[in-house]
């Protein structure tokens, strides 16, 4: 292992988040830390996962699409972000590929994503050496 990614490692570990195991397809519901004037609340923001770049490192971002009012939303996490409180993953998305950007110019039902029944989560990392 490289010099960065230990260090990148470190981070991760120092910072004691528990991310899920999700994918472009799947439905999440992010907890957001909102800041309103002294007060802070945890705000759900639920919708499809449409993306994920740069991986599980430090710097991964995932993008998230909703419909709110008939029209789409779209929001960017950064993964270890001290903001995000909690993600969940609601139902798992039976696609293709690794980015859903067509979904953007989808309407109604042809926007939908069937749902993967036959899930198996990953064995962990530690159980795998």
């Amino acid at each position: 292992m490289d010099l960065i990614a230990e260090l990148e490692a470190e981070q991760i570990a120092s910072l004691g988040k528990e991310i899920p195991d999700f994918k472009a397809g799947d439905t999440v519901r992010v907890g957001y830390k909102v800041t309103e004037g002294t007060r802070t609340r945890v705000q759900n923001f639920e919708g499809v996962c449409i993306s994920r770049k740069n991986g599980d490192g430090i710097a991964g971002t995932f993008t998230v699409r909703k419909i709110s009012f008939g029209e789409g939303v779209e929001r960017i996490f950064p993964l270890y972000s001290t903001n995000v409180e909690h993600i969940t993953v609601v139902r798992r998305g039976k696609v293709r590929r690794a980015k859903l950007y067509y979904l953007r110019s989808r309407r109604g039902k042809s926007a939908r994503i069937a749902e993967q029944t036959n899930y198996r989560a990953p064995k962990p990392k530690s159980a795998q050496l």
